[in-house]
């Protein structure tokens, strides 16, 4: 039977729009780290930032596994990815699409809403800081 990865995704934009990046931590589910990851992802809103991570950490977690279990402390994205929430943005829209296209490479995937002082998501934060401090 085929592990589970539980994922913790964060974005963030210093400004709204303003200079955004992702962070990712990918873990096994004996809940070692196996993958991180960080990067710059240019002008973006803070929505805009924590869906492209989610896009970035279903990519990354491909090659593990074809079951994720992703967190994230954006409340909209994750209602929005469970249905629960409408998309209205354009722009957000087109990624939700991209999302579900991802999705089908998967033979299982959940998302959950977090607190923001979730330990990992709190590593995950750190490495969109990270990035963001580096392309400063």
């Amino acid at each position: 039977m085929e592990k589970r990865l539980f994922v913790y995704s964060d974005g963030g934009a210093r400004g709204n729009p303003g200079k955004a990046a992702i962070g990712i931590i990918i873990l096994d589910e004996d809940g070692k780290v196996i993958e991180e990851h960080k990067e710059f992802v240019g002008i973006k809103t803070n929505n805009e930032a924590e869906y492209l991570a989610v896009i970035k950490a279903l990519e990354l977690a491909k090659k593990y596994s074809k079951k994720v279990h992703l967190h994230s402390d954006s409340e909209l994205v994750v209602r929005q990815l469970n249905g629960e929430y409408k998309i209205n943005k354009k722009e957000l829209k087109e990624l939700f699409e991209q999302v579900e296209k991802s999705e089908k490479e998967f033979e299982e995937v959940s998302y959950q809403n977090v607190p923001r002082e979730n330990e990992y998501i709190q590593e995950a934060d750190k490495l969109v800081n990270r990035a963001l401090d580096e392309k400063a």
